[in-house]
């Protein structure tokens, strides 16, 4: 098989050049990209493609690991998730993904994830200092190379009195003669300008972020993971203990369960003096930290191969009680969804959906376990593999459009059955509103003032999207903008009343004038000598 690697032979300076050359063209693509030209969104992905490519070409020992290569297709992937729609997720998981391609050829095998945390973050927190521990380590070979074997500490000891007594004799000349001045003046640095200083710190930014990649450096010490087998012998808990609590809780959470299965599920009719929006309004949150509390409990408590998960009654019993965890966290679900029937719909809640369905994944992943008698790596890596499955599918979907969408379907002005339609939601969503609320203009049951109030956010939209879109161009920003463009060609030109709008696309009326005094009128001073001395008599 062909090697891809750089020899060891090749001497320190020469592989250190090696990886220097990508470093510093990722410098001037970051400074062309970003600074010079003011360009984001989509060139994000473009860039990550630069510095994926830069990682490539710096270290070829990634081509010969097959371990590897999964990784640096993930990066790939979240960099084309970027340049459809650049979000803060593609990110943060592009950064994770290189990063495990930089260290996976260190690396024996994959263990778990505990472990690849530990690694990823001694990663990121020795970036700041890695170009200057790298370039120590070069001027030590450098001069350990030499005849006389220097160090750089016997350098700097050497040079240290010349260079001072230089300085101190030429500052001195160039207060006494103003031609050694003027010379010494046209030597100068220009002038350090606060842009100047933010445009280097920015490429010092850039240079640590590739040099982290390029020249990796592992934790030399791990922190095991937590093995979570065996007896672990706490005060009170006991396997009567832990039985006599899995009956008592198994009892609580079925009464519980009942109630939603009777009223949230559609069972039963609420009782009097209550209505479903106030049983759904109490929150699903407090059920989802229960079942995140039981999942502690099971995980403390019956460890696989301890005296209490041997026990027949009490494997048993933690099964039901995990299945009814299930269950409750299927009706915190079910409470979400009916609030947002009655209410409307926002990315945050369409996240809580998903985070209660990894919280309920979770659960069964921690009964599998237990039945199984598999060891804590194995749950870690389960949890993460499912999480991360979830979050890169969330890399290429837009929850603000999904919400946007759901929200106008629903309004009650376009005849749905929710609430009145958040114009100033859908305006803060951004673009991601404007095809639902063209959608939404074309209908031809809308009230005129309604209509107007839609017309006047789309356009504030519309405006932001053409003009944004050349400095911060994606493909998701180009296809809405073209299908918007094709949905008004054929509309005449809107007419609306011209003023001021808010957030939700009403008049902002005009502050009512401020009533003036009458002017002070001017008085004849003889009429009032007259009239006070008509007074004194």
């Amino acid at each position: 098989m062909r090697s891809y690697a750089l020899p060891r032979s090749l001497p320190l300076r020469a592989r250190f050049l090696w990886k220097l050359v990508p470093a510093v063209l990722i410098v001037g693509i970051g400074d062309w990209l970003f600074y010079r030209h003011q360009l984001y969104g989509g060139y994000l992905g473009l860039f990550a493609l630069a510095v994926l490519g830069a990682l490539l070409a710096g270290r070829p020992v990634l081509w010969r690991d097959r371990r590897s290569w999964a990784t640096i297709a993930a990066a790939g992937l979240f960099a084309l998730a970027m340049i459809r729609d650049a979000n803060q997720l593609a990110w943060a998981l592009f950064w994770v993904a290189a990063g495990m391609a930089a260290l996976i050829p260190a690396t024996a095998r994959f263990d778990d994830g505990w472990r690849w945390f530990q690694r990823l973050l001694w990663l990121g927190l020795r970036a700041p200092f890695g170009p200057l521990i790298d370039l120590r380590r070069l001027l030590q070979v450098r001069a350990a190379g030499r005849a006389r074997r220097w160090t750089l500490h016997a350098a700097l000891a050497t040079l240290a009195l010349p260079v001072i007594g230089s300085v101190v004799i030429l500052t001195l000349f160039s207060a006494a003669n103003p031609l050694i001045e003027r010379f010494f003046s046209s030597l100068l640095l220009p002038d350090l300008s606060p842009e100047l200083i933010g445009r280097l710190c920015f490429w010092g930014l850039l240079f640590m972020m590739i040099w982290s990649l390029l020249r990796p450096r592992l934790a030399r010490r791990l922190l095991p993971t937590f093995d979570g087998q065996g007896d672990w012998r706490l005060p009170g808990v006991s396997v009567a203990s832990v039985t006599l609590s899995l009956l008592v809780f198994n009892l609580i959470f079925a009464a519980q369960n009942l109630m939603d299965a009777a009223w949230l599920w559609g069972w039963a009719p609420m009782p009097k003096g209550m209505t479903m929006a106030d049983y759904v309004h109490r929150g699903a949150y407090p059920l989802i930290a229960t079942a995140l509390l039981a999942a502690l409990f099971v995980l403390v408590t019956l460890r696989p191969g301890s005296e209490t998960a041997r026990t027949g009654a009490a494997r048993r019993l933690v099964v039901l009680w995990i299945g009814q965890n299930i269950f409750l966290v299927a009706s915190s679900m079910l409470r979400t969804v009916d609030y947002i029937d009655a209410y409307s719909l926002t990315r945050l809640r369409i996240a809580a959906l998903v985070w209660m369905a990894l919280v309920g994944f979770g659960l069964a992943a921690i009964c599998w376990r237990l039945l199984r008698e598999r060891s804590a790596a194995w749950l870690i890596n389960a949890n993460l593999a499912a999480a991360g499955l979830v979050l890169g599918v969330l890399c290429f979907v837009d929850l603000g459009a999904m919400a946007a969408g759901w929200n106008v379907r629903h309004a009650r002005e376009a005849g749905g059955q929710g609430v009145t339609l958040d114009l100033c939601y859908l305006d803060a969503l951004g673009d991601s509103a404007l095809l639902p609320l063209l959608s939404l203009e074309q209908r031809t049951d809308l009230r005129p003032e309604f209509r107007e109030r839609v017309q006047a956010v789309r356009l504030r939209l519309h405006g932001r999207l053409e003009a944004e879109l050349p400095q911060r161009w994606t493909l998701l920003g180009q296809r809405r903008r073209d299908q918007a463009r094709a949905m008004l060609s054929n509309r005449p030109p809107v007419a609306m009343t011209a003023g001021a709008r808010d957030c939700a696309g009403a008049l902002i009326q005009p502050p009512a004038p401020v009533a003036s005094p009458p002017p002070a009128r001017n008085v004849d001073p003889r009429a009032v000598r007259a009239l006070t001395g008509e007074i004194g008599k």
